[in-house]
């Protein structure tokens, strides 16, 4: 199931690509097999003492509504950052970070996937897993929150910008601070609601600004 979205991106781009529409980014079958090791993974959460991905004695308040508004909300501050304060003139074309709607929404859905899987379900489930079965559960508080740390810092290190020291001091404090409060999600209510608060974060700044750029700016 968790397979379907990725699986349709790759149908969709490539039917895409082949009608002609330019500057597509494009997952291939290989960025499938990248998304395989979280299959095991899904079903090793309880016994490394995290939530199941979706845990149905998790109200929905958290699993849902809470991770899709804090991510709707860094979402917001992005496009108040870098659209409206950074590049309020009209684009002339879809930046790279945007993609024609619909394929977006498979697209964007598809990496936040990749994402939460390469950045936290696999370093914190192998690590508290290991640690369960060592018999070192005492070590699994400060274990989790090293790892959530840590875990946090890799996508605003690999998605450092340059330009004025306050826009690279804000886009390190959002970037770190939403990879963290995924983190939190993952333990609180398990892998779904990880996924969910990056998703809304996607709805806004990918998905909701490209429909802007695709169906006024450009269109003008």
């Amino acid at each position: 199931m968790m397979l379907t979205v990725p699986v349709i991106t790759i149908l969709y781009g490539q039917a895409l690509e082949v009608s002609g529409v330019q500057n597509l980014r494009i997952w291939n079958w290989i960025n499938l097999l990248w998304l395989l090791p979280a299959v095991p993974l899904i079903y090793w959460q309880s016994a490394a003492g995290l939530p199941d991905c979706w845990p149905g004695n998790v109200p929905a308040r958290q699993k849902l509504w809470i991770p899709l508004i804090t991510g709707i909300i860094f979402g917001l501050l992005d496009v108040l950052v870098i659209k409206i304060i950074l590049h309020p003139e009209p684009y002339q074309s879809l930046p790279p970070f945007l993609q024609p709607f619909p394929y977006s929404l498979f697209l964007f859905s598809s990496g936040a996937l990749e994402i939460e899987i390469w950045y936290r379900l696999l370093p914190i489930t192998l690590v508290l897993y290991l640690l369960r079965k060592t018999r070192k559960e005492s070590w699994t508080p400060v274990a989790f929150m090293l790892l959530a740390v840590l875990t946090s810092l890799r996508e605003p290190l690999e998605q450092w910008v340059s330009g004025p020291a306050w826009l690279t001091l804000y886009a390190f404090i959002s970037g770190w601070s939403m990879n963290f409060l995924e983190a939190i999600r993952l333990q609180k209510a398990g892998f779904g609601a990880a996924w969910i608060l990056r998703m809304g974060h996607y709805l806004v700044w990918h998905i909701a600004l490209g429909i802007y750029v695709q169906w006024v700016e450009l269109a003008r």
